[in-house]
């Protein structure tokens, strides 16, 4: 049984940093993708960064470039993304999810296993 378990979420003000962190158990975490999506209220959820199953690649969507960094430890089955800069605008909930190949895609659809969540709130 897959299981993907965030942590990490909380309120803080703009401008703050939080680091979230996705520990997975139940599959071979350290040969496929990993990613993060968020989901603001009245929102589709969308993507917000994703890794390849090395860590050699990342890809960001533009509205967290350059404030966002997604990272994996693959000895500890953890993948996590520190935010720094945080706008009122990234308030959702973040769910991680564990790809079906093991390289990244964008798409819901190429990820097979998703967590249940964890609140970001940023405060103006």
């Amino acid at each position: 049984q897959v299981q993907l378990v965030e942590s990490g979420g909380g309120l803080v003000q703009a401008g703050g940093s939080l680091r979230l962190s996705c520990a997975a158990s139940g599959r071979a975490f350290s040969i496929y993708a990993m990613s993060w999506f968020r989901q603001a209220p009245g929102k589709e959820r969308e993507f917000v960064a994703a890794i390849n199953w090395s860590g050699s690649s990342t890809y960001y969507a533009d509205s967290v470039k350059a404030r966002f960094t997604i990272s994996r430890d693959n000895a500890k089955n953890t993948v996590y993304l520190r935010m720094n800069s945080l706008k009122p605008e990234d308030t959702a909930v973040y769910y991680c999810a564990s790809g079906l190949n093991k390289d990244w895609g964008t798409s819901r659809h190429e990820y097979g296993y998703w967590g249940q969540g964890t609140q970001v709130t940023v405060s103006s």
